[in-house]
């Protein structure tokens, strides 16, 4: 197994139902740098117009897998040495910020995002090494996961 790269960040996405959504996330990977991107579930990949609408061409550029079962892709990462950070909001979930207090964001890194109604899974959450949520200042609790 090839050394995985101290630097990497992946997102695996469970169960999104929005194409456009998978879209957004292509070609937010692409501006961020991240790595790739672990599709699980329902969540529709490419070829797809829906996701190039968004995407722009970004999901030509973006390496990504899929995986029918996203506790099946986690394990492989965590199997790379990837510290997997699920992005909820529940009840034990930290404020993204405060995972700094324990240790830096750096990668090896993979963030898990879920369904836009009902989140991640619980069988994704029981997989995550933490839990964090983004802060929210209005009356809503959670952003657009595309946004997140």
């Amino acid at each position: 197994m090839a050394e995985t790269d101290p630097g990497s960040i992946v997102a695996v996405l469970e169960n999104i139902r929005s194409m456009g959504n998978v879209g957004s996330m292509f070609r937010s990977a692409d501006g961020a740098g991240l790595d790739r991107i672990l599709i699980t579930g329902f969540t529709a990949h490419p070829p797809r117009v829906e996701i190039t609408k968004t995407a722009l061409g970004a999901e030509e550029h973006v390496a990504w897998e899929y995986w029918s079962r996203a506790p099946e892709a986690i394990d492989a990462l965590r199997q790379q040495g990837y510290r997997i950070v699920g992005l909820e909001k529940t009840d034990t979930s930290v404020e993204i910020e405060n995972l700094l207090d324990t240790r830096p964001l750096s990668g090896p890194i993979a963030f898990v995002v879920g369904h836009e109604i009902t989140g991640l899974s619980d069988a994704v959450l029981e997989c995550c090494d933490e839990v964090a949520h983004l802060p929210m200042l209005g009356h809503k609790d959670s952003l657009n996961v595309a946004v997140a």
